[in-house]
């Protein structure tokens, strides 16, 4: 093959890889109530069905409400906050303890951190042993320089489930390095 074919090879090899990651749900570390960790992230204006276990439009009827929350978590965890903000707002009953995290987590990366900690102080209100949104309330301290605020979260988060728990672990670990949140 000349140089040029090489090129122009490599050149559609390359379209039909990005056409494939286009048209494939991506997955979004992270996790669920339920410990799942590979939750898929659909292209805009859809959401995943983990009953189909697809992409639907958005606006299907349905899809549950902890599905919705679960999904904007996700699309959260995969840096489209403002889609995850979205996607919260169609939940039927948004003060629920799971969708103020993750309403406050959207919004803390988005800058609003003090925003997002009046959603995570709701959070707390109505689920005090709720370890995630203790662990996303400490880091939101570590970014506003309280790092005492974050420890009284820290010492919370080890009464619900010790020192060796995802949540006591990520928190530790920001207040030790900042840069890491």
């Amino acid at each position: 093959m000349t140089s040029a074919t090489l090129r122009i090879a490599s050149l559609l090899l390359g379209g039909t890889i990005a056409a494939f990651a286009l048209s494939t749900p991506v997955f979004a570390a992270g996790g669920d109530s339920n410990g799942d960790t590979t939750t898929p992230v659909c292209k805009n204006g859809q959401v995943y069905d983990k009953k189909a276990q697809k992409c639907v439009k958005q606006s299907s009827a349905n899809i549950t409400e902890d599905n919705r929350t679960e999904y904007a978590y996700s699309l959260a965890k995969a840096g489209r906050y403002d889609e995850a903000l979205a996607m919260l707002d169609t939940l039927k009953d948004q003060n629920t303890a799971e969708a103020l995290n993750y309403r406050g987590y959207a919004t803390r990366k988005l800058g609003r951190t003090d925003e997002g900690i009046s959603y995570y102080l709701k959070s707390v209100e109505l689920d005090p042993k709720y370890a995630k949104v203790r662990e996303y309330l400490g880091e939101a301290y570590v970014v506003k320089g309280r790092i005492d605020l974050a420890r009284d979260q820290l010492n919370t988060i080890k009464t619900l489930c010790g020192t060796g728990c995802e949540e006591y672990q990520d928190l530790n670990e920001a207040i030790i390095d900042p840069s890491k949140i």
